[in-house]
């Protein structure tokens, strides 16, 4: 079994960390920079970076909250928010990021990925796939965009199946249904995805306690787990975390 990685997220908007509930009730979790910072210390193995409002107000990510953050850290730093070109990728890997997460511009020009695996790597590209349960989808799953706003009518699954074939090296699904609830992650909708790719798929969405983490590992089939709530408000720390995992018999980087 591969090493199980944790990922701490810091959700931004106007320059600061937040933290809500299904996408909203945005609580204020601190400065950007202490907290890339804490969680290297921590022992974070990634850390990943999202401008939530950059997409919804149709604008670029913000590059200075990269370079700062990028600057304090040497773990991998993922960037998602506001990524549309290839001109954007560019920007946030010169910034200091090591990979770019795109979505609602990935849905609405699939030949992004491919081009963007093409000229930087496909260890470069992260798709994240945000989803709603909807029966009426062959998976159970629809696909929505726009900060979790706008569904797509199409099926999150065959999405996740058909990024890989464009060339995406990572996939990142979150349940709209679960996010920022600690209900845990949604192990159906994580497993569903693991199973049609065969790339690293990262837990993400509602993760609250230890046992979430485990469950995310060992039924969601996910190689890292993403979670910002728990760490941001320090239910737990990512050395508890991770021990809980390593007592469990996952493989983890102590």
């Amino acid at each position: 079994m591969s090493v199980v990685k944790i990922m701490p997220c810091l959700d931004m908007k106007d320059g600061r960390v937040v933290k809500g509930v299904n996408f909203v009730d945005l609580k204020d979790a601190g400065d950007p920079i202490e907290n890339a910072l804490f969680y290297q210390k921590e022992g974070a193995d990634e850390l990943a970076m999202l401008d939530i409002a950059a997409t919804v107000e149709n604008r670029k990510t913000r590059l200075q909250w990269v370079k700062d953050v990028a600057a304090v850290i040497d773990i991998p730093l993922t960037v998602g928010g506001g990524i549309g070109s290839l001109e954007d990728i560019e920007a946030v890997l010169e910034a200091g990021g090591d990979k770019v997460s795109m979505n609602s511009a990935a849905v609405s020009n699939p030949d992004l990925i491919r081009q963007a695996a093409q000229k930087f790597g496909s260890e470069k590209v992260t798709v994240a796939i945000d989803a709603r349960r909807n029966d009426t989808m062959p998976s159970g799953f629809e696909l929505v965009v726009s900060g979790g706003n706008k569904p797509v009518g199409k099926d999150a699954v065959e999405w996740a199946r058909q990024c890989q074939s464009l060339g995406a090296g990572v996939i990142l699904p979150t349940s709209m249904d679960g996010d920022g609830t600690k209900k845990g992650y949604d192990l159906a909708f994580t497993r569903a995805i693991s199973d049609a790719v065969d790339l690293p798929v990262v837990a993400s969405g509602g993760a609250g306690t230890l046992e979430h983490f485990y469950e995310g590992v060992m039924q969601g089939g996910a190689q890292t787990l993403l979670a910002a709530s728990v760490f941001h408000f320090r239910t737990f720390s990512i050395r508890q975390v991770k021990e809980y995992l390593a007592g469990k018999g996952l493989q983890v980087n102590l």
